[in-house]
């Protein structure tokens, strides 16, 4: 009898058979039965409750084998206690130890299946064939892969670590990055906005400077003119007075008067310039703008037909000669115009347009809607569904919506941005060269979706460079 099995047999006979526990206080009963002390005793009272009559009085019947036993002669099992105790140290069987199928032990183990099994499932067809192990040779195989096992993981978790404390590092470092980034973001955006607002003040102050200078100026003239008028008011007065009187009086003192007439001295002071020589100018407002550049390509199909468009990517023209091309509906006749490819009806756009002028160009430049006149002239102003700006000869710039404040420079710009706000409804005009305002249409809402449009206005006028397409009249 093996040790398993032994504790097993020693564990069946340490146990009460009324609670199925370890016995408490052994005793035996006549009939040579063991019994917990307390369990016989509430076995013998529950009975004391039933009716029928006993053969013989005080005693009670055996639980195992029936036989009466008189009370008084139960008798401690001092051995039997001793048993017990043993018993409790010992470790208990449990169910998992036994073959669900069997109830026998699970002394073997089956490799082919990875698992427990007992004497009974080894001769069984299933495990016939597999290859088997008793269980200590299996338990010393795998401990020592499961010991391998546990020192890989080790090392492992050791390496996780590592990384971890490697990881929580990368993260305190990057967080502070992203701190000194966010604190360096909004010095300089601090730096920007001083310099911003110092920058204006300096516009400010010089537009000021400007206004009061050209203020006095026609302040002065004008006071100088007025003192002038009243002057010749007072003698125009006194002449026409003369006149009126009789012949006599009227000849006398007229040298006098004549002389004061003739001695009078009317000036006209010089016309003083109100040309505004403050620019408006944003610092690094153009690379703001050129966030929303969009690659704006005029549409062939609606150019006018003596209008020339070279792509210089693909280095072929984009339009058809004059007597090769169809007159469709989208396309311009009644000047040398062309509207881009896209529509805009929302956003933010901004695009560019070069010049390569020569003498008195013509061209304007900027939006329109997209069911503008194409046959026939209209002025190019807002209510005529454009929001231009355009280049006059003798070099006026001006919005053709405002003829009577024309925006005069020195020289045409050579490089025009164009900024589309259409849900503030605004078109605004920079000089890309020096980053200067042009010019600004706003207005509510705009009536409907828009296209970029140009425009050049005679042959020989120069050329007009959108992204990658340049534009000229063919003369």
């Amino acid at each position: 009898m093996d040790a398993v099995e032994l504790t097993r047999k020693l564990q069946e006979e340490a146990t009460c058979s009324i609670c199925l526990d370890y016995f408490t206080d052994p005793v035996m009963t006549a009939c040579g039965h063991n019994f917990c002390q307390e369990c016989i005793r509430l076995t013998w009272e529950k009975a004391k409750g039933q009716k029928r009559r006993r053969k013989r009085r005080g005693s009670f019947p055996c639980p195992e084998c029936r036989e009466p036993s008189p009370q008084r002669n139960l008798r401690p099992n001092r051995l039997l206690t001793k048993v017990a105790e043993m018993a409790r140290r010992q470790p208990s069987l449990q169910t998992r130890d036994l073959c669900q199928e069997h109830k026998e032990l699970l002394k073997l183990f089956c490799e082919d299946d990875q698992s427990p099994i007992c004497v009974v499932c080894r001769e069984s067809r299933e495990h016939r064939p597999h290859r088997v192990v008793p269980i200590k040779e299996a338990v010393q195989e795998y401990k020592l892969k499961l010991e391998q096992d546990m020192k890989y993981l080790r090392e492992e978790m050791m390496k996780t670590g590592k990384l971890q404390a490697k990881e929580e590092q990368t993260l305190a470092e990057w967080q502070e990055k992203v701190k000194e980034r966010r604190e360096r973001i909004m010095a300089e955006f601090a730096k920007m906005d001083l310099f911003l607002m110092e920058e204006k003040q300096r516009l400010l102050q010089a537009l000021k400077e400007e206004e009061e200078e050209v203020v006095a100026k026609l302040q002065k003239s004008t006071a100088l003119l007025e003192q002038q008028s009243r002057s010749l008011e007072m003698l125009s007065l006194q002449l026409e007075d003369k006149s009126e009187r009789a012949p006599l009086q009227m000849l006398q003192d007229m040298r006098d008067l004549l002389g004061r007439k003739n001695n009078l001295s009317v000036q006209y002071p010089e016309a003083t310039p109100t040309k505004l020589k403050t620019v408006c100018r944003v610092p690094g407002q153009i690379e703001v703008l050129k966030s929303f550049q969009e690659d704006v390509v005029p549409d062939p199909a609606t150019a006018y037909p003596y209008l020339l468009l070279y792509e210089s990517r693909q280095r072929r023209y984009l339009s058809t000669p004059v007597d090769a091309t169809g007159y469709g509906k989208d396309r311009f006749l009644a000047y040398p115009c062309v509207v881009g490819q896209e529509t805009f009806s929302s956003g933010r756009h901004y695009w560019e347009v070069g010049m390569n002028l020569t003498g008195d160009a013509l061209w304007a430049l900027g939006v329109c809607r997209d069911s503008v006149s194409r046959r026939r002239r209209v002025p190019k102003s807002p209510e005529n569904g454009f929001w231009v700006v355009q280049l006059c000869k003798g070099k006026r710039y001006a919005p053709v919506a405002s003829p009577l404040m024309p925006i005069t420079l020195t020289e045409p710009p050579s490089h025009v941005g164009v900024f589309l706000d259409f849900e503030a409804g605004e078109v605004s005009f920079y000089n890309v060269s020096d980053g200067s305002h042009l010019h600004t249409y706003s207005q509510p809402a705009f009536p409907g979706p828009l296209q970029p449009f140009f425009c050049l206005g005679a042959p020989k006028s120069g050329q007009m460079v959108i992204s990658t397409v340049t534009l000229w009249v063919k003369g």
